[in-house]
């Protein structure tokens, strides 16, 4: 597995993205998952009950032998993955990475496996207002074009990012409205809304959907201090980093129902996400990567 410790001594970004998908893979083939779709990798002699519209004609022509391809997708996708980088992204405690960098990890990843799939790839960045929206491309050059807009997020000097709000379903309408081809829309955040915006954030991932959008949502939480709230015995100040508004308290004298409303808050979100027929995944930034890339392997097996 490269967890983020281990991703942190590779350097520059691109080599990065391209490590956790390639080491992905590798893990994905020697595992039950064998034969994901993910681009044509290699031939294997066609055997008796394999079907035939796997068998590559093209090479039967040339060697008079029945050859089958292995992990090769001919349809292509566009694909927007709309990254979360507003301040509460900025978040970590026990983790190696900040939300926003291994969200922005998350996101090469996902482009270098699309790039394999010959698919289209765009960006869509938010806080409080839409930022970027780059459109979707399958170039090798508007990769990298990619990758140099969402690089400065991984790095640990976050000056000029203090202070962003969030203002996700906004955002999310204004993306449904814009994207006037069906595609797969991949969101990655956190979901850090005020409480009373919940039902609006649910409806504008909804627009989405009756956009005839497919929708894979990445929601971003650093599992022991957010979930958990794992925090060593003591009392804390706690700063909210969009508002700046502090709460000073001890964690262990809350954790109970602390954890019993962030089930909830989840639980609502995976159940309204099901029946809108969106793929809901929990991404705990402490682990590798390998989850969430399935997961988006999965929604595009279903809809390739």
């Amino acid at each position: 597995m490269l967890t983020p410790e281990l991703l942190n001594q590779i350097s520059p970004f691109e080599l990065r993205a391209r490590q956790i998908v390639e080491g992905f893979l590798t893990g994905l083939h020697k595992s039950p998952y064998y034969g994901f779709s993910v681009e044509f990798a290699e031939h294997r002699p066609y055997n008796p009950g394999d079907e035939i519209r796997h068998i590559d004609w093209k090479v039967f022509g040339k060697s008079e032998r029945y050859y089958v391809k292995q992990y090769e997708e001919e349809t292509n996708l566009r694909c927007h993955v709309v990254l979360d980088v507003s301040s509460s992204m900025l978040f970590k405690y026990h983790g190696e990475w900040t939300k926003l960098g291994y969200g922005a990890h998350l996101a090469a990843s996902l482009f270098y496996l699309m790039q394999r799939q010959r698919d289209a790839c765009g960006l869509v960045t938010f806080d409080q207002e839409l930022g970027e929206m780059l459109p979707a491309k399958s170039s090798g050059s508007h990769l990298r074009f990619l990758l140099s807009k969402i690089e400065p997020f991984t790095r640990k000097d976050h000056t000029g990012f203090a202070n962003r709000k969030t203002a996700s379903a906004e955002v999310l309408h204004e993306v449904a409205e814009r994207l006037h081809r069906r595609s797969m829309v991949v969101v990655i955040s956190d979901l850090f809304e005020n409480v009373g915006e919940h039902d609006q954030l649910l409806s504008a991932l909804k627009h989405l959907r009756h956009k005839k959008h497919e929708v894979v949502l990445f929601h971003m939480l650093e599992k022991r201090s957010e979930r958990d709230l794992d925090f060593p015995d003591g009392r804390y100040l706690f700063q909210d980093l969009e508002t700046g508004d502090e709460m000073d308290l001890v964690p262990s004298q809350i954790r109970e129902a602390y954890q019993k409303e962030v089930e909830k808050y989840t639980h609502k979100f995976k159940v309204a996400c099901s029946e809108a027929h969106i793929d809901y995944e929990e991404v705990d930034t402490g682990s590798p990567f390998d989850m969430a890339l399935l997961a988006y392997l999965n929604k595009r097996k279903r809809v390739g």
